[in-house]
Protein backbone atom coordinates (compact mmCIF):
# COMPACT_ATOMS: atom_id res chain seq x y z
CA UNK A 1 0.00 0.00 0.00
CA UNK A 2 1.36 3.46 -0.83
CA UNK A 3 0.89 5.81 2.54
CA UNK A 4 2.78 8.91 1.39
CA UNK A 5 3.47 10.09 -1.66
CA UNK A 6 6.98 12.79 -1.86
CA UNK A 7 8.21 14.91 -5.16
CA UNK A 8 7.82 17.50 -7.39
CA UNK A 9 4.28 18.93 -8.24
CA UNK A 10 4.19 18.63 -12.35
CA UNK A 11 0.95 19.93 -13.05
CA UNK A 12 -2.91 20.60 -11.59
CA UNK A 13 -5.59 19.72 -13.64
CA UNK A 14 -8.57 19.37 -10.63
CA UNK A 15 -9.18 17.16 -9.06
CA UNK A 16 -5.79 15.39 -10.33
CA UNK A 17 -2.41 16.33 -9.65
CA UNK A 18 0.84 14.59 -11.44
CA UNK A 19 3.96 14.69 -8.68
CA UNK A 20 7.54 13.12 -10.05
CA UNK A 21 8.58 11.21 -7.70
CA UNK A 22 12.57 10.32 -9.04
CA UNK A 23 11.44 9.51 -12.70
CA UNK A 24 7.93 8.08 -11.82
CA UNK A 25 5.17 10.38 -12.30
CA UNK A 26 1.97 9.23 -9.78
CA UNK A 27 -1.79 10.99 -10.66
CA UNK A 28 -3.46 11.65 -7.51
CA UNK A 29 -6.86 12.79 -6.76
CA UNK A 30 -7.22 15.35 -4.39
CA UNK A 31 -10.19 17.36 -2.59
CA UNK A 32 -10.84 20.90 -3.12
CA UNK A 33 -9.22 21.32 0.54
CA UNK A 34 -5.98 19.93 -0.35
CA UNK A 35 -6.08 21.68 -3.54
CA UNK A 36 -5.99 25.22 -1.61
CA UNK A 37 -2.75 23.79 0.43
CA UNK A 38 -0.43 23.26 -2.77
CA UNK A 39 2.73 24.81 -3.28
CA UNK A 40 4.00 26.36 -6.98
CA UNK A 41 4.56 23.88 -9.70
CA UNK A 42 8.05 22.26 -9.76
CA UNK A 43 7.94 22.77 -5.91
CA UNK A 44 8.74 20.07 -3.69
CA UNK A 45 5.34 18.40 -1.93
CA UNK A 46 4.45 15.55 0.69
CA UNK A 47 1.01 14.05 0.26
CA UNK A 48 -0.53 11.44 2.71
CA UNK A 49 -2.43 9.04 0.57
CA UNK A 50 -4.71 5.98 0.10
CA UNK A 51 -4.75 3.14 -2.73
CA UNK A 52 -7.46 2.09 -3.84
CA UNK A 53 -7.82 -1.32 -5.86
CA UNK A 54 -10.96 -1.92 -8.22
CA UNK A 55 -11.39 -4.59 -11.22
CA UNK A 56 -11.16 -1.70 -13.65
CA UNK A 57 -8.46 0.68 -11.92
CA UNK A 58 -6.05 1.32 -9.37
CA UNK A 59 -6.29 4.71 -7.62
CA UNK A 60 -4.54 6.68 -5.94
CA UNK A 61 -5.69 10.10 -3.76
CA UNK A 62 -3.85 12.60 -1.96
CA UNK A 63 -4.72 14.55 0.98
CA UNK A 64 -2.91 17.25 3.09
CA UNK A 65 -3.88 16.15 6.60
CA UNK A 66 -3.66 12.92 8.39
CA UNK A 67 -7.66 13.87 9.48
CA UNK A 68 -8.46 14.10 5.71
CA UNK A 69 -7.61 11.28 5.64
CA UNK A 70 -9.24 9.63 8.12
CA UNK A 71 -12.62 11.14 6.98
CA UNK A 72 -12.35 9.78 3.08
CA UNK A 73 -11.59 6.39 4.74
CA UNK A 74 -14.70 6.53 7.17
CA UNK A 75 -16.42 7.44 3.73
CA UNK A 76 -15.44 5.13 2.04
CA UNK A 77 -16.44 2.74 4.17
CA UNK A 78 -19.94 3.25 3.98
CA UNK A 79 -22.12 1.17 1.52
CA UNK A 80 -22.98 3.10 -1.63
CA UNK A 81 -20.37 5.78 -1.26
CA UNK A 82 -17.63 5.73 -3.41
CA UNK A 83 -14.39 7.67 -3.91
CA UNK A 84 -15.74 10.14 -6.06
CA UNK A 85 -18.41 10.96 -3.44
CA UNK A 86 -16.21 11.10 -0.33
CA UNK A 87 -13.86 13.41 -2.49
CA UNK A 88 -17.13 15.67 -3.21
CA UNK A 89 -18.01 15.59 0.36
CA UNK A 90 -14.59 16.41 1.62
CA UNK A 91 -14.47 19.34 -1.40
CA UNK A 92 -17.62 21.30 -0.07
CA UNK A 93 -17.06 21.26 3.55
CA UNK A 94 -13.73 20.97 5.84
CA UNK A 95 -13.85 18.01 8.07
CA UNK A 96 -15.02 20.02 11.36
CA UNK A 97 -17.64 21.22 9.47
CA UNK A 98 -18.30 17.20 8.26
CA UNK A 99 -18.06 16.09 11.91
CA UNK A 100 -20.00 19.05 13.73
CA UNK A 101 -22.82 18.38 10.75
CA UNK A 102 -22.62 14.26 11.44
CA UNK A 103 -22.49 15.27 15.07
CA UNK A 104 -25.58 17.40 15.17
CA UNK A 105 -27.46 15.32 12.87
CA UNK A 106 -27.93 17.35 10.21
CA UNK A 107 -28.55 16.17 6.71
CA UNK A 108 -29.66 19.50 5.72
CA UNK A 109 -26.18 20.58 5.24
CA UNK A 110 -24.58 17.71 3.66
CA UNK A 111 -27.71 18.04 0.95
CA UNK A 112 -25.88 20.90 -0.16
CA UNK A 113 -22.33 19.25 -1.30
CA UNK A 114 -23.07 18.54 -5.13
CA UNK A 115 -23.93 14.96 -5.65
CA UNK A 116 -25.31 14.28 -2.29
CA UNK A 117 -29.21 13.14 -1.92
CA UNK A 118 -31.60 13.24 0.82
CA UNK A 119 -30.82 9.70 1.25
CA UNK A 120 -27.09 9.63 1.27
CA UNK A 121 -26.88 12.01 3.49
CA UNK A 122 -29.16 10.59 6.00
CA UNK A 123 -27.54 7.26 5.63
CA UNK A 124 -24.14 9.05 6.24
CA UNK A 125 -25.80 11.18 9.45
CA UNK A 126 -26.61 7.62 10.73
CA UNK A 127 -23.90 5.40 9.85
CA UNK A 128 -21.00 7.71 11.02
CA UNK A 129 -22.44 9.00 14.49
CA UNK A 130 -19.82 8.50 16.55
CA UNK A 131 -17.12 7.36 14.48
CA UNK A 132 -16.10 10.07 12.71
CA UNK A 133 -15.66 12.14 15.94
CA UNK A 134 -13.85 9.22 17.82
CA UNK A 135 -11.71 8.37 14.13
CA UNK A 136 -10.60 12.14 13.52
CA UNK A 137 -7.76 14.09 16.07
CA UNK A 138 -10.03 17.49 16.76
CA UNK A 139 -9.37 19.91 19.49
CA UNK A 140 -9.28 18.42 23.24
CA UNK A 141 -12.96 18.95 24.51
CA UNK A 142 -14.55 19.73 21.23
CA UNK A 143 -15.69 16.84 21.07
CA UNK A 144 -17.99 16.96 23.76
CA UNK A 145 -19.23 19.83 23.30
CA UNK A 146 -20.80 18.64 19.40
CA UNK A 147 -22.32 16.11 21.54
CA UNK A 148 -23.83 18.08 23.87
CA UNK A 149 -25.01 20.36 21.42
CA UNK A 150 -26.39 17.40 19.31
CA UNK A 151 -28.29 16.24 22.43
CA UNK A 152 -29.76 19.59 23.44
CA UNK A 153 -30.68 20.34 19.71
CA UNK A 154 -32.42 16.37 19.67
CA UNK A 155 -34.51 17.45 23.13
CA UNK A 156 -35.51 20.63 21.69
CA UNK A 157 -36.81 18.77 18.44
CA UNK A 158 -38.46 16.08 20.80
CA UNK A 159 -40.38 18.97 22.53
CA UNK A 160 -41.98 20.09 19.67
CA UNK A 161 -40.10 22.93 18.25
CA UNK A 162 -39.10 23.56 14.50
CA UNK A 163 -35.35 22.88 13.05
CA UNK A 164 -34.54 26.41 12.96
CA UNK A 165 -35.91 27.43 16.31
CA UNK A 166 -34.41 24.87 17.89
CA UNK A 167 -31.19 25.76 15.86
CA UNK A 168 -31.62 29.68 16.95
CA UNK A 169 -31.99 29.34 20.17
CA UNK A 170 -28.56 26.67 20.12
CA UNK A 171 -26.68 29.70 19.32
CA UNK A 172 -27.44 31.74 22.61
CA UNK A 173 -26.72 28.88 24.86
CA UNK A 174 -23.03 28.45 25.98
CA UNK A 175 -20.87 25.38 24.14
CA UNK A 176 -19.50 24.55 27.44
CA UNK A 177 -22.93 23.93 28.94
CA UNK A 178 -24.10 20.51 29.75
CA UNK A 179 -26.88 18.73 28.44
CA UNK A 180 -29.71 19.63 30.62
CA UNK A 181 -28.14 23.14 31.90
CA UNK A 182 -28.43 23.88 27.65
CA UNK A 183 -32.09 22.22 27.32
CA UNK A 184 -33.13 24.90 30.32
CA UNK A 185 -31.37 27.55 28.61
CA UNK A 186 -32.58 26.80 24.93
CA UNK A 187 -36.24 26.58 26.62
CA UNK A 188 -35.89 29.75 28.14
CA UNK A 189 -34.72 31.80 25.22
CA UNK A 190 -37.82 30.31 23.09
CA UNK A 191 -40.50 31.33 25.39
CA UNK A 192 -39.17 34.96 25.33
CA UNK A 193 -39.41 34.89 21.70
Amino acid sequence: MIGRIQGILVSIHPPRLLIDCQGVGYEIDVPMSTLYQLPEVNQKITLLTHFQVREDAQQLFGFATETERAAFRALIKISGVGSRTALAVLSGMSVDELAQAIAMQEAGRLTQVPGIGKKTAERLCLELKGKLIAGLELVPGKSNAIEASSEILQALLALGYSEKEAHLALKHIPADSSVSDGIRMGLKHLSKS
